[in-house]
C-alpha cells in the first residue's frame, strides 16, 4: 500500500525526527519556554494555511466521503487545535504580533497552497498526510515516553496528538491516500510519493526552525 511504503521509504527521516533535540526536549518537558512559543506561533498561522488546504481538497475531492472527511478536517485544524494554541500562546505570554514567519513556515504553507491548487487530488491527498501522521506518530511516543500527561508541561499537546480521535482520523487519511494511489497511473503515484517526502521533509524543517528560532538573513536590511 502507498502509505506503508511511504513510511519504510521515510524511515531514516522519521527516526531524524524522534532524535531531534526540540522533539525530545519537548517529550522530556524539558523544552525552553521561548523556543516552545516561538513553535506555537509558527505552529498557529501554519495551521491557517493548511485548514484552507484541506477545505481545497475537499472541493477538489470526487467522492462525497472524502470530501466530508477533508471539510471536517479542515474544521479541526482551524478551530480545536488553534485553541490548543491560542491557550499555550497566552500561558506563556508570548508576543505573536512581534515575531515573523519563519522561512520554513512560509515556504511549507505555500508548497501545501500551491500543491492544492494545481496539482491533481490524488498529489494532494498525499501532501497532507504527512502533517496527520506525523503528528500522531509523535504524540504517540511522547506520551509513551512520558507515562502519563498529567502534570507534563507540554501535556495539552502530546494529549492532543496521541488522543484515539486523532488517531482515527489519521487513518482515514492514509486510507484515501491508499485507494487513490491504488487506481493511479505510474507517473501519478510518483509524484504522490514525491508530495508526500517533501512534506514530510517540511516537518522536520518545521521543529528544526523552532529550535533555532529561526529569522529572515535578509532582515537587517529591511525596514520594520
Amino acid at each position: 500500500m502507498f502509505s506503508h511504503d511511504m513510511w519504510q521509504r521515510t524511515s531514516d527521516l522519521m527516526s531524524a525526527v524522534h532524535r531531534h533535540p526540540f522533539v525530545v526536549a519537548l517529550g522530556d518537558g524539558t523544552l525552553d519556554r521561548d523556543r516552545f512559543a516561538f513553535y506555537m506561533v509558527q505552529d498557529g498561522r501554519y495551521l491557517e494555511a493548511y485548514s484552507k488546504v484541506l477545505a481545497t481538497a475537499s472541493a477538489r475531492a470526487t467522492d462525497p466521503a472524502d470530501a466530508a472527511f477533508w471539510a471536517q478536517s479542515a474544521h479541526t485544524a482551524l478551530a480545536a487545535e488553534r485553541l490548543l494554541h491560542a491557550g499555550y500562546i497566552e500561558e506563556l505570554g508570548a508576543d505573536a504580533k512581534a515575531l515573523a514567519t519563519s522561512p520554513t513556515c512560509l515556504a511549507y504553507a505555500s508548497y501545501l497552497q500551491a500543491t492544492a491548487l494545481t496539482a491533481p487530488y490524488e498529489v494532494i491527498a498525499a501532501a497532507v498526510l504527512p502533517c496527520f501522521w506525523i503528528y500522531q506518530d509523535v504524540g504517540t511516543a511522547l506520551l509513551r515516553h512520558a507515562g502519563d500527561a498529567n502534570g507534563h508541561p507540554y501535556g495539552k499537546w502530546i494529549s492532543t496528538y496521541a488522543d484515539p480521535g486523532f488517531a482515527a482520523s489519521v487513518e482515514q487519511a492514509k486510507g484515501i491516500a491508499d485507494r487513490l494511489a491504488a487506481a493511479a497511473d505510474g507517473d501519478t503515484r510518483e509524484a504522490m510519493a514525491q508530495a508526500y517526502c517533501r512534506a514530510a521533509a517540511y516537518e522536520w524543517m518545521f521543529w528544526d526552525s523552532a529550535w533555532r528560532r529561526e529569522t529572515w538573513p535578509t532582515q537587517q536590511w529591511l525596514a520594520p
